[in-house]
């Protein structure tokens, strides 16, 4: 029989450890916060950092180089529930001086005291349980995007770095970019003018992951971990590697999958905080298979003076400006354009600017600086949640079909349907702890 215990469905924050209103708890939190706010990070500036990467299978593969490669820092364990993705993600580490240790449950590994920082890079369901069962331990955390599975759990995740003061930084890598910097600063300058529309987009040529029976997991597999907060289910091949990202149980779809990072920038260059009305359309109009989310969405987010779109179709060779991704600012005094090699004005100010030294790197040194008190982590996670939030009310305005306020105070809707669908149900063994 399925065992669930239910947290905090309705209620997004649960009980405070101290008496304080939420409104003031959500002003306290949102302060910047200092280098020197992480001085406890490095008690020994020169010791190592000791790294262990959870989920192996694409992101966390393609993170350990990075990681591996900066001085001082060493892969002390890797982790995931698939013993087919240990090899693949061993054989990236070039010459290291031990070999990380091999778990597939993360909480063997969480009492090792030696262990500095976990890198989450496993399905969108695991990100919040993890990085709050690492913060308790005093370990920081960089957590791949979207940062949660549903907007409760962010706020949770926030409040597990304030708690625990662990650095805990998104990977939304573009806040690392040098040439989105250049774009905040110049919109910042008013050389655009006001700024009343912003649009982001995803197309491409993904394919169908047509439809699967349930069978037995493949040997080794522990598919049940796998599923770890999710509700149990047999093994189905198309709710794993991977194609896990198009079930709500699991995943959070386009949005959460690629729109966190258009959302992202725009937030970052136009400085904004929270939308105050969401809708959201679209449906399953050309694929026929087994995914849930939508293959075709537009979500619409108002904010005081501005409006920003997100759009995706997975089907279509092109989009718009005849990029798969992009992102555009309407501006007064013209368009800026991000494109695959920088961003650019048009109608405007002549001016174009390349992409700077690659982000990625960059965001993972950034982390690592963070950890070692030496600078700010350029995506804490307070902006983390506040851009994956988007993604998660765009969803919710989809799966309900309606038109939301959001209360920034609160973060609850005036839709007690939608409301329900700002936190989860959790199985036994893997609830979410409450901070």
């Amino acid at each position: 029989m399925l065992r669930i215990a239910i947290h905090h469905v309705v209620r997004p924050f649960g009980a405070l450890p101290v008496p304080t209103t939420r409104r003031q708890f959500l002003t306290t939190s949102a302060l910047t916060l200092s280098a020197a706010s992480y001085a406890r990070a490095a008690d020994n500036p020169s010791a190592k950092i000791r790294l262990a990467v959870m989920g192996l299978r694409t992101r966390g593969k393609q993170l350990i180089p990075g990681f591996a490669a900066l001085p001082g820092v060493e892969i002390s364990h890797v982790i995931d529930p698939d013993p087919a993705m240990v090899k693949p993600a061993l054989d990236v580490l070039k010459n290291p001086a031990s070999l990380p240790k091999i778990e597939t449950d993360v909480r063997k590994m969480l009492d090792d005291k030696s262990v500095t920082a976990v890198v989450v890079a496993a399905p969108d369901h695991w990100h919040a349980l993890a990085t709050v069962w690492a913060a308790e331990r005093g370990k920081h955390v960089y957590v791949e995007k979207p940062v949660s599975h549903n907007l409760i759990e962010g706020r949770r995740m926030v409040q597990a770095a304030r708690k625990y003061k662990v650095v805990i930084q998104a990977g939304t890598q573009r806040r690392s970019s040098t040439s989105v910097a250049a774009a905040r600063e110049f919109v910042k300058s008013g050389k655009l003018g006001k700024v009343a529309f912003a649009r982001a987009w995803i197309a491409g040529s993904r394919k169908p992951i047509g439809k699967k029976a349930d069978g037995p997991a493949p040997k080794g597999v522990d598919y049940d971990l796998f599923r770890g907060p999710a509700p149990e289910r047999a093994f189905n091949a198309n709710r794993f590697h991977y194609n896990w990202h198009w079930f709500w149980e699991t995943g959070t779809g386009e949005l959460g999958n690629n729109g966190i990072h258009g959302l992202d920038v725009i937030r970052n260059v136009l400085q904004l905080d929270a939308p105050t009305r969401i809708a959201s359309m679209g449906g399953k109009y050309v694929f026929d298979d087994d995914q849930e989310t939508p293959d075709t969405q537009t979500a619409m987010f108002d904010f005081p003076g501005c409006t920003v779109v997100w759009e995706h179709r997975v089907w279509e060779k092109s989009g718009p400006e005849k990029q798969s991704f992009g992102i555009i600012l309407h501006g007064e005094k013209g368009s800026l354009l991000f494109d695959g090699s920088g961003w650019h004005v048009r109608d405007g100010e002549e001016i174009k600017e390349p992409n700077g030294p690659d982000m990625v790197k960059a965001h993972q040194k950034n982390f690592i600086d963070a950890v070692r008190g030496d600078a700010k982590p350029n995506a804490e996670v307070e902006e983390g949640h506040k851009s994956t939030r988007l993604c998660h009310l765009g969803n919710i305005a989809f799966r309900t079909g309606k038109v939301l306020k959001f209360d920034a105070a609160t973060e609850t809707t005036d839709s007690s349907e939608a409301n329900k669908l700002l936190g989860r149900e959790y199985r036994k063994g893997f609830e979410l702890p409450a901070v």
